[in-house]
């Protein structure tokens, strides 16, 4: 049985000066759209469990 060797190129090397700089990039800085429908959601819920009933 034969056997072969398979060899890839390596990749080139990555410039580390460029890595941390790439990673300081500013993101975001709000709450998603989701984020404030799930927040408005927990809120109302938390409003009609823990008030008391009006309709008495």
């Amino acid at each position: 049985m034969k056997t072969f060797s398979l060899s890839l190129a390596k990749p080139k090397p990555r410039n580390p000066v460029a890595l941390p700089a790439s990673l300081r990039k500013a993101g975001v800085h709000r709450r998603s759209a989701s984020a404030l429908r799930q927040e408005a959601q927990r809120a109302l819920k938390r409003e009609v469990t823990e008030s008391p009933p009006h309709w008495r």
